[in-house]
């Protein structure tokens, strides 16, 4: 999938690609909050990041989803590319499925795995990384994205770190 940013690529995605699992909110406009209606009204899943706001906004935001989506997501995140480990404050996840009584995820922009594990340990039920091809490719993404072996190494280390601490 890919994020929607404006109302031409919302209307993109749900026009050439219909099957599509969900639609991605970034970060960048959650202060839109009439796009972010519109894009409920579809009745795709909706996944929203919520880097670069503040618990009024988070609040205006979860009002908005809970009145116009019936499955959604919110997802942790630092908006920095490459995410430095200790700005990332994952407990914040634990606070927002205490405060929201919903779904949460997490969306990694930082270097390495640990802190992705880490965010299932907490609570997150999705977990979102880019990935790339190659670290070295033009781009704001690519030195924070995981290549696609990675992604597999990923995928193994939050099964076992949530397997080891069992129910």
């Amino acid at each position: 999938t890919a994020s929607v940013w404006d109302y031409d690529s919302l209307d993109f995605m749900i026009n050439n690609y219909p099957d599509i699992p969900f639609l991605k909110i970034p970060s960048a406009v959650n202060g839109s909050y009439e796009f972010l209606v519109d894009s409920c009204k579809t009745g795709y899943p909706i996944l929203l990041s919520l880097g670069m706001t503040n618990l009024k906004n988070t609040d205006e935001i979860l009002n908005i989803l809970n009145k116009h989506s019936k499955d959604f997501c919110v997802m942790h995140t630092n908006s920095a590319y490459p995410a430095p480990n200790d700005q990332l404050n994952l407990s914040v996840i634990p606070f927002l499925i205490d405060r929201y009584k919903c779904n949460v995820g997490y969306s990694g922009h930082e270097i390495d795995l640990e802190p992705s594990v880490i965010a299932t340990t907490l609570g997150a039920k999705v977990i979102e990384r880019h990935v790339t091809l190659d670290h070295q490719m033009w781009g704001s993404d690519h030195a924070a994205s995981l290549e696609v072996h990675a992604m597999d190494m990923l995928r193994k280390r939050i099964f076992s770190a949530n397997e080891a601490i069992g129910e």
